[in-house]
């Protein structure tokens, strides 16, 4: 309703993140095939769901589905560290320092 919740894009903005658009992402997959080869088949790619932030996405394409990492969105709380179901994503401190900043804490 934009008073008591917010839609997760909204609440990214609200923690003021911020990250070069030129930097590298700091969110690497030690195999960038397991998503989709493993993940999307076994468990619907969890990743596009646990992460708080909708960092990761499934897209469909025309040479089947894909995924996306939003590294810009990271609110660097680690959890695509901890969760991922084939242990392939790899967090990262981002280039320069950037990330969010918690200006209300």
């Amino acid at each position: 309703d934009g008073k008591l919740s917010f839609d997760r894009l909204t609440n990214v903005a609200f923690s003021f993140t911020n990250h070069e658009e030129s930097q590298p992402c700091h969110l690497k997959l030690k195999d960038p095939t397991v998503p989709i080869a493993v993940n999307l088949p076994l468990y619907a790619e969890p990743a596009q769901r646990y992460c708080p932030a909708g960092v990761y996405e499934v897209l469909e394409g025309e040479g089947g589905p894909r995924f996306q990492i939003n590294f810009q969105n990271c609110v660097h709380c680690k959890t695509c560290d901890i969760k991922d179901p084939s242990q392939n994503i790899d967090w990262t401190t981002p280039q320069g320092g950037d990330g969010p900043n918690y200006p209300n804490m």
